[in-house]
Parts: C-alpha cells; sequence; structure tokens
C-alpha cells in the first residue's frame, strides 16, 4: 500500500517539474530550483518511509544483541529454539535439549522467545 502512495507522490512531483517559465522571460535561477524541488522532496519522502524506519529497527536489533544474558530464551536465525548456557564476546552457547549445546555467533541470533506467561496472556486477551 506504501508503494501505492510513493507512486502517485512521485507522478505528481514529476508533473510539477513541468511547470517552467516560458524561455523568453528572466527568471532562470527560479526555473533550476524548480526543476530540484521535486528531487529533493522525492528523497526526503523516502528518507521518512524508508530510510528512517529502517535505521530505528537496526538500533531496536542491536540493542537486543547487547543485553543476551545467561537464561534467555532465543531464536537463531536457523529457527533453533533453545536456552544461553554461556556468553562469550561474540560467542554463545545454547542449550538445544537436555545435554546437547551448540556454539552460535551473537548475530546468529534472531530474536527473544516469548516467554510462555505473555504467550498465555496473548491467548486470552485475543478470546
Amino acid at each position: 500500500m506504501q508503494k501505492k502512495y510513493i507512486a502517485i507522490i512521485a507522478l505528481s512531483l514529476m508533473s510539477m517539474g513541468g511547470c517552467q517559465m516560458p524561455a523568453g522571460e528572466g527568471g532562470g535561477g527560479a526555473g533550476a530550483f524548480t526543476s530540484f524541488l521535486p528531487l529533493v522532496l522525492i528523497f526526503v519522502l523516502f528518507y521518512f518511509l524508508i530510510l528512517r524506519p529502517q535505521q530505528k529497527q537496526g538500533r531496536k536489533r542491536a540493542d537486543m544483541l547487547k543485553s543476551l544474558k545467561r537464561g534467555d530464551n532465543v531464536i537463531t536465525s536457523g529457527g533453533i529454539y533453545g536456552k544461553i548456557v554461556s556468553v562469550a564476546d561474540d560467542v554463545m552457547t545454547i542449550e538445544i535439549a537436555k545435554g546437547v549445546n551448540i556454539r552460535v555467533s551473537r548475530s546468529g541470533v534472531a530474536g527473544l522467545q516469548a516467554s510462555e506467561g505473555s504467550e498465555q496472556k496473548e491467548d486470552k486477551s485475543g478470546k
């Protein structure tokens, strides 16, 4: 749906750039400004719709990776569920079954697994 709005805004901005003063009249500097204005507006639009949310999501993931500690239930990017047994600088050991441990890079963690208590609350509120 955002792509539809972006396309509509981009087309309207491009059509604004077509309105230029006739060549015989003065004001050539104003014509150059109006021809760059749609490009500037498109860049600002892309910044607020694409770049800024992506940076915000990246910061949130980096904070999550920094806050990982022993005992957290995590999901790896490969889809493995486990519990963190130990954390070194960039490598952590995850217990995926009783007595089965794997070593995973910190960046290989996709996210924290939701606790069982919050899942039960969501089920009750969803009914």
